[in-house]
């Protein structure tokens, strides 16, 4: 319901100073002192227990206490299905000074949809949706739904326990990235709710040997192709797959299978809807009065005011709602770079300096360093990310030595060089060797997650395999080099939901995933591989123990660009491995590289075996080191490079 019904709003007209009628009940303020105080300093984490619509009793009377906070507003009251939307039957009352208003209406209940009728400082009549609401309408209605807050069984506690002790920085973090409604649909054609969701998608996850879901957003949202990231309701899981509860049932799900899951959650700015945040209480309450500042020009979207203490607020609060009711993992913050700069996509004379004449949003650091430092302290072993695409400094190191605080970020180098690169037809790659070594010179200067993403395989960019050079042969076989290298790579690994088994056309949020190809044996093994990578990367410290360590990492040559060839080791503890990958359709046989150690080496993964569509060359037999030095080591070993396949090695015990 986007507006009054007709005849309410000329009864609101016609007695536009909203008091209350004779049965009306007015309610005394419920909401203590020392909350509003919390909340007006922008440090109440528990703020979604306060504003917004909670079932409670009121002198021996069950009803609902409604809460928002307008302070702009001149009157505010509730409406919904309780009283026929009629913006005369319950007025709320003010605090002031502070501008939260509250209610409560008896006889209401969990179920009962409801919205607020606002009147401004001039007279205009807006219908808010709840900017705290736990459970909305299934869009395009966007009332609220009270809901209620019954303890959740949650099975889970073993997880919990492990996870507020877990050493991420040492472990394997392979995230498969999912749309919810276009992962698979019901064979009649509707989006699987969340439980269906628990049992089908976390017993693929679990296969394919992932250890986290990272979900694009599942906050509430209007818009289908927004994909989640025009957000409306920041405490409520989106209503097209279920309830809350049911929500809490998929995380307890992945939970109890060993599987995390992360959040795509969008800080950044939100859509300008006329039934939601934008000019909430007829202010520029949310966001920010000049366009200069509060204007998202890319996307059409408005941004938050991060100088105000009770948005900072709403925003802490909703991230700490989801860590909280939903035990979630994780967070992936969205657009970071966007929140970082005022002239962000902006020309000279469209943005406002801050008060030191930069182009830093103070405001904005300073929001993120506490979303970080609140988030980790009070939840011990959950991650914050950042989607964050330039060079600012320290994004994942600790706010107390001038970082932001997170816990990884996305490393947008490394996939565009990678990317643009392997686009290249194999002929020409030797002039662009420097895509493939550039990386390492700056990869351990955050702790860096590799993502094969949805921004790839949107917007006419093509799916991953589409990018690819060559006949359908040779575009596989690039699709699977590039797998095994971010597997081999240091950092995080995060992989689109389709690019395991090698979709052919760019994603569709509208349709689930070509499940068909796996019938063909090519996308039968790239699913394989990615199976087969998940598993070696989990089982191998070598691979995983030093990832965000110069120590994890030692190039053996990284130099042969004439035959587009490189060759690393990868280090944890005492422990090696080696990683040769041959970027081009010809094989190289007798090919030597310099080894540490006069051993004898297993050829444990190739990208070109018959198991994965490859042409089964390689080094089945262990190939045994000569004392012979060789690019400044003591020993030497000769292999066989399949074509456009990568290769790992392991010394034998």
């Amino acid at each position: 319901m986007n507006r009054l019904p007709q005849e309410s709003a000329k009864r609101l007209a016609r007695h536009a100073s909203m008091e209350p009628s004779d049965t009306t009940v007015v309610a005394t303020h419920l909401i203590s002192e020392f909350d509003l105080h919390l909340f007006g300093e922008g440090r109440h984490w528990h703020i979604y227990n306060v504003l917004g619509a909670h079932p409670c009793s009121l002198n021996g009377e069950e009803g609902v206490r409604f809460a928002t906070w307008a302070p702009g507003a001149e009157a505010v009251s509730v409406v919904g299905d309780f009283n026929g939307w009629d913006p005369l039957a319950h007025p709320m009352t003010a605090h002031r000074p502070g501008g939260v208003w509250e209610a409560f209406v008896p006889g209401t209940g969990p179920g009962h949809l409801y919205k607020y009728a606002i009147r401004s400082d001039t007279g205009a009549l807006l219908l808010k949706t709840d900017p705290y609401g736990q459970q909305f309408e299934v869009r395009p209605a966007t009332a609220a739904v009270v809901t209620e807050r019954t303890p959740y069984n949650w099975q889970d506690g073993d997880w919990m326990h492990r996870r507020a002790h877990w050493d991420w920085q040492h472990a394997p973090i392979a995230i498969y990235e999912v749309h919810p409604g276009s992962w698979q649909v019901h064979g009649s054609g509707r989006w699987l709710n969340y439980r269906e969701l628990a049992h089908q998608l976390v017993d693929y996850v679990v296969d394919m040997g992932f250890t986290h879901i990272e979900l694009m957003p599942v906050t509430e949202h209007p818009l289908d192709d927004s994909w989640g990231y025009q957000t409306t309701g920041y405490f409520a899981p989106t209503s097209r797959y279920g309830t809350p509860d049911d929500f809490r049932y998929f995380v307890d799900h992945c939970h109890r299978h060993g599987i995390g899951v992360i959040l795509d959650w969008v800080p950044g700015h939100f859509p300008g809807d006329d039934h939601a945040l934008a000019r909430f209480d007829g202010t520029a309450l949310y966001e920010h009065e000049d366009p200069r500042k509060g204007q998202h020009q890319d996307w059409g979207t408005l941004i938050y005011n991060y100088g105000r203490h009770e948005v900072r607020n709403f925003l802490i609060g909703s991230a700490l709602f989801w860590l909280d009711t939903f035990h979630i993992d994780g967070l992936r913050v969205d657009a970071v770079a966007s929140m970082l700069y005022l002239n962000y996509s902006r020309k000279d004379g469209e943005w406002i300096p801050n008060v030191h004449g930069g182009h830093e949003n103070l405001e904005a650091i300073d929001f993120l360093r506490e979303l970080n430092d609140i988030c980790q302290s009070r939840y011990p072993g959950i991650l914050t990310m950042a989607e964050e695409s330039t060079s600012w400094p320290q994004v994942t190191r600790p706010s107390w030595v001038g970082g932001l605080g997170f816990c990884t970020k996305w490393n947008m180098g490394w996939m565009h060089d990678t990317l643009d690169y392997l686009h290249h037809d194999p002929v020409h790659r030797h002039y662009h060797h420097d895509k493939l070594t550039f990386g390492l010179l700056y990869a351990f200067s955050e702790n860096f997650l590799l993502p094969l993403s949805h921004d790839e395989v949107v917007h006419g960019k093509g799916s991953l395999l589409g990018k690819m050079p060559g006949d359908e042969w040779q575009q596989q076989a690039n699709l699977r080099l590039l797998l095994a290298y971010m597997y081999s790579y240091p950092g995080a690994k995060l992989l689109f939901m389709g690019g395991e088994f090698g979709q052919h056309r760019e994603w569709n949020f509208a349709g689930e995933l070509d499940w068909f190809l796996l019938e063909r044996p090519l996308h039968k093994g790239v699913q394989t591989l990615v199976r087969d990578l998940n598993r070696l990367y989990r089982e191998l410290p070598e691979l995983h123990g030093e990832s965000f360590s110069p120590q994890g990492f030692e190039w053996i040559d990284c130099h042969d660009a004439t035959q587009s060839v490189i060759s690393f080791m990868r280090h944890s503890g005492d422990g090696h491995v080696v990683v040769v990958i041959n970027f081009t359709p010809v094989p190289r046989f007798g090919y030597c590289i310099g080894v540490p150690a006069d051993r004898t080496y297993q050829e444990v993964f190739n990208s070109d075996s018959r198991f994965y569509g490859g042409g089964d060359i390689g080094n089945p037999l262990p190939v045994t080191a000569e004392p012979r030095q060789w690019m400044g080591r003591p020993a030497t070993i000769t292999l066989t490079l399949p074509p456009l396949g990568a290769i790992i090695l392991r010394p034998q015990p």
